[in-house]
């Protein structure tokens, strides 16, 4: 079977979500704000921090309660238009 299609999520679900970008004091809390806008109540223990070897990068990790696939797509374009977000995993 060679079936590109991605699998179907079904929601609502735990979604692990991965953002990457420049290492700077507040970068955590940016990603942090944006992400509790569309995934209200956070759980804050599954937030993870991880510095690049050379310190110019920043990834933080955490897992959301997923409701839909619009929300998702909102939650990605918000943090890549802001211009500090190289990825979103």
């Amino acid at each position: 079977m060679n079936d590109k299609t991605p699998p179907k999520i079904e929601f609502p679900c735990e979604y692990p979500i991965k953002v990457v970008g420049d290492a700077a004091p507040d970068f955590k809390d940016f990603v942090l704000r944006t992400v509790e806008i569309h995934a209200p109540g956070l759980d804050m223990q599954t937030v993870s921090l991880n510095a690049s070897r050379n310190g110019r990068f920043l990834s933080v990790r955490m897992s959301i309660i997923a409701t839909g696939e619009e929300q998702l797509n909102k939650l990605f374009q918000d943090l890549k238009a802001s211009g500090r977000v190289h990825m979103v995993i």
